[in-house]
């Protein structure tokens, strides 16, 4: 739980870095479940004549060698469905390993004392596997590749949401540096929502921030990062010549909505009612794999809400 102190930091900044939150042994099963996924991608990959054998490479080399030769590892690692056209085989993960991750105590018990006992599980939530910024390919602009624009997290869900009380908790898979990309932020400007508009990835409009206030946010491996939902932030570029790994999650007060409600939710935590909580991961990737069927015969609905006509994006 966290201390009094850290609870009046968090209200007063709208951030809170905390390390060593997530144990090392559930890191190490998480590693260990995206290598043997990340293995199997591969091998089809080859088997496709897409890819060489990979003649001894490890995982950050099987990633670098995937992602120059234009194969798209990042969708089938992410843990939520796309924004853009969701088809029957759309790939995600959702294996053990993760659904962990999500339901971990200790990431659970810092949300606790921000919003409470009843912890619903939101469904915005990804990985971030970003590769050094000179392997980019002309181009890409996912969010989850390359620097992420400054938005607030409030502003990328729908507006049902705006009352919700929602944490962030960006969880540090690798170390996170300034010179990797590690998160920057604005501290004490979460007091209002932000114009956004649809940019190169959905943004906050120009001239409505102060960047030069901004601070960076380095973390060890194994610490998270907590933000206000309306606090402004954007990762730095990967300057270096290694992969930088992380995970977003998000946690509501359970009843309230979460701002993508075409993807599913559920009980993380209940003190009220205990045997509405989720403990069994294939009921999770059941829900995942429901969604995506239900949503693949329906017409799209967009994650976000923003149009480049609106009077702050023209």
């Amino acid at each position: 739980m966290l201390s009094t102190a850290d609870v009046f930091r968090f209200k007063t900044e709208g951030f809170l870095v905390l390390e060593d939150v997530v144990p090392l042994s559930l890191r190490s099963r998480i590693e260990a479940e995206y290598t043997g996924l990340l293995d199997a991608l591969y091998a089809g990959w080859v088997l496709e004549g897409l890819l060489p054998e990979p003649d001894g490479l490890d995982f950050w080399g099987k990633l670098r060698t995937a992602y120059e030769a234009g194969c798209d590892w990042f969708q089938p690692m992410d843990i939520s469905l796309p924004g853009d056209t969701i088809h029957a085989e759309t790939p995600m993960h959702f294996g053990p390993a993760v659904f962990d991750l999500v339901t971990c105590p200790e990431i659970l018990d810092v949300v606790q004392s921000l919003i409470g006992p009843e912890i619903t599980s939101n469904p915005i939530q990804h990985i971030r596997i970003k590769p050094p910024a000179p392997s980019l390919r002309d181009g890409e602009i996912r969010a989850h590749i390359t620097r992420t624009d400054w938005h607030q997290d409030r502003g990328v869900g729908h507006a049902e949401a705006d009352r919700t009380d929602i944490i962030t908790v960006w969880i540090a898979m690798t170390d996170a540096t300034v010179e990797n990309g590690c998160l920057q932020v604005i501290p004490r400007s979460h007091d209002r929502m932000l114009p956004h508009c649809p940019k190169v990835q959905t943004a906050i409009a120009d001239d409505f921030i102060e960047e030069a206030a901004a601070i960076p946010l380095p973390v060890r491996a194994g610490g998270v990062v907590l933000l206000h939902p309306l606090t402004p932030h954007a990762s730095l570029p990967n300057g270096t010549d290694a992969f930088r790994w992380s995970f977003d999650l998000r946690y509501n007060v359970t009843g309230q909505p979460t701002g993508r409600a075409h993807f599913p939710e559920f009980v993380a935590r209940s003190a009220a009612n205990p045997e509405t909580e989720l403990t069994n991961w294939r009921e999770w990737r059941q829900m995942w794999r429901d969604a995506r069927a239900r949503l693949a015969t329906e017409p799209h609905i967009p994650i976000h809400r923003w149009q480049s006509d609106a009077p702050f994006c023209a």
